[in-house]
């Protein structure tokens, strides 16, 4: 923004500067117009140079902007996609080990890093039904139930999450909630 700034009033001088120079010239030599023709075109060229690096420069802010925001959403996805895959698992096997709990713990402290406090608090609670539900190391068909019903709750926020949308979450969250309860 300041290197913007800076090119903006580099451009507001020179036509200042220009100008100025221009009409003292005009009136000073009115023998040779070629001198006053040079001085516009290099006026116009350092104009052009100076607009045409403010341009660029924002287009690489507004690049790396967008760079960032794709790493993010693909490191976002990635996790969220990695834990649903894993409650997935562990509920098709109605049980869960020792070090299944240490990675959900790890994927955790992944999430943690990269979620919307939104989406950390729908997953504290899902956390909580997690461990309700494994305290004996088995799932049955009800916890499973329980699990998902949760599960379901949180893909709201994480939905909301990836695509930047809050605007509909209310419709959204009874439309996923309606299609778990199906099963």
């Amino acid at each position: 923004m300041k290197n913007n700034l800076l090119y903006i009033i580099l451009t507001l001088l020179t036509f200042v500067v220009g100008f100025i120079f221009l009409h003292t010239a005009y009136f000073a030599s009115t023998k040779n117009p070629y001198a006053q023709e040079i001085v516009l075109i290099v006026l116009g060229t350092v104009a052009t140079i100076l607009i045409t690096a403010a341009l660029l420069n924002k287009q690489s802010e507004l690049e790396l902007e967008k760079e960032h925001h794709l790493k993010v959403f693909e490191l976002k996805s990635n996790l969220y996609l990695e834990l649903i895959d894993f409650i997935e698992k562990i509920v098709n096997k109605h049980k869960i080990s020792d070090e299944e709990l240490i990675y959900i713990e790890f994927l955790s402290h992944k999430i943690s890093i990269i979620a919307h406090p939104n989406v950390l608090k729908e997953y504290s609670d899902f956390i909580d039904i997690l461990k309700k539900v494994t305290i004996d190391k088995t799932i049955s068909p009800k916890e499973s139930d329980e699990l998902s019903l949760q599960l379901a709750k949180l893909s709201v926020k994480i939905r909301e999450d990836l695509l930047n949308n809050e605007n509909s979450e209310e419709e959204v969250e009874k439309i996923i909630i309606k299609n778990v309860n199906k099963f």
